[in-house]
This record gives C-alpha cells, sequence and structure tokens, in this order.
C-alpha cells in the first residue's frame, strides 16, 4: 500500500489521537475527538524521523500534518463505531525492533530521537498506529474487491514489456506472477476505496479548526 503506499497514508506514519489536556490547546474537533496543537508538532516530528527527513516546523508542514490527523481521527471513529477490537501495543515491538536496524547501535538511534525532540515511546506508538491502522483498512476494505481477469492481463503485458526492455530472461509466465499481480491490484483498489471513503466522510462528519492556519 502507498505511503499509508502514496497515500498519506504517507500512510506511511500514524499517531494514536486522544482527549486533549486542559494545558493542551485544541487545534481541530473532528465529531466528538480533539487534534490538539503539541499532536500537530509530534505529527510533524515523528513523520520526519520515521521517512528519515529533515525536521521541518513550517505552517506547511504543520497544515500537512493537521490534515493527516484529521483522516486519522475519522478512522479512529470508524474503528469505534465498529467495535473494532485494537490490537496490543506489543505488537509493534517487532515493527520498531525492524526500525532500529537503520541505526548504528542504541545510542545512535537515541542521538537521532533528541535531534527531533521525540521519545522512543512516541516512536512506537506511532508504528503501533500505523499498523492498526493499516490492519483496519484492509479488514474494512478488502471484502469488497474484486478484481478482473482482464486487468490482470493488462498488468502483465505491461510488466512483459518492462522485463523484455529490460532484457530479464527467462521472461516470468502469467501463472508465475498472477498472484502477486492480483495482491497489487487489490491494494490498488483498497487505496482508491479508502481516498473515496475518506473524502466522503469528511463531508458528512463534523470538522472544526479552531486553528485556522491549519486548514
Amino acid at each position: 500500500m502507498r505511503a499509508f503506499a502514496s497515500h498519506c497514508f504517507h500512510l506511511l506514519a500514524f499517531s494514536a489521537l486522544v482527549y486533549a489536556d486542559i494545558i493542551d490547546r485544541i487545534a481541530i474537533s473532528v465529531a466528538n475527538q480533539v487534534v490538539t496543537e503539541s499532536q500537530v508538532d509530534e505529527e510533524v516530528r515523528v513523520t520526519a524521523f520515521l521517512n528519515n527527513e529533515p525536521l521541518v516546523l513550517t505552517p506547511e508542514e504543520r497544515k500537512k500534518a493537521a490534515g493527516r490527523l484529521v483522516d486519522q481521527a475519522l478512522i479512529k471513529r470508524e474503528m469505534d463505531m465498529s467495535r473494532y477490537p485494537l490490537p496490543a501495543l506489543s505488537d509493534a515491538d517487532s515493527t520498531l525492533a525492524d526500525f532500529k536496524t537503520r541505526f548504528s547501535d542504541q545510542a545512535a538511534f537515541e542521538h537521532a530521537q533528541r535531534d527531533y525532540g521525540i521519545s522512543e515511546e512516541q516512536v512506537k506508538q506511532h508504528l503501533w498506529w500505523q499498523l492498526t491502522v493499516l490492519r483496519f483498512v484492509d479488514y474494512r476494505f478488502r471484502p469488497g474487491i474484486q478484481i478482473q481477469e482482464a486487468d490482470v492481463q493488462s498488468y502483465y503485458e505491461g510488466q512483459l514489456r518492462k522485463w523484455k526492455a529490460q532484457g530479464i530472461q527467462p521472461v516470468p509466465s502469467l501463472a508465475d506472477e498472477r498472484a502477486q499481480i492480483e495482491e497489487i491490484l487489490t491494494q490498488q483498489q483498497i487505496d482508491e476505496s479508502l481516498d473515496r471513503w475518506l473524502t466522503e466522510t469528511r463531508g458528512q462528519v463534523p470538522i472544526r479548526y479552531l486553528d485556522e492556519a491549519l486548514k
């Protein structure tokens, strides 16, 4: 899936939404959930850290982060309404361990965290939320996906032209590639279904920006 795969899902890097502490200013309300100023700041910092990108705390980056958090709130609302069981936080342990392999050792990991102004717990929470969303989106949209044979054939023919141009031999057969092609097409349709659902839901759920700069 695009980051989610190409989605913000960029879909790529996510944090759990909680009710605001009284000392933390509310930035956005999404139905009965809220996004706070500190959550927007954390979303910018942790997303940049996970994506190995420079930390840029500009109004534009904060606006992008706010948009992702609104989408997350809508997804969390759908989880609550469907009584979707959330996974244990420990389910993110292996994902966190894999992420740490990007660094030479624990000290280097901790040094990088300090540079971004975040904690290991925040990183783990974001990885857990990303895992939770990916599982829920698959649970919510995969059952309605149907892959047409013509689409499989068209995708394979496109790959066939690329393989021949690259001089790949022997060329994989459709039978060998079918399962992978069907999964790729399924993930594409799941992404498209999610995008449509988010657009529709944004128009149905009351969203109020108390911080107009994030709108």
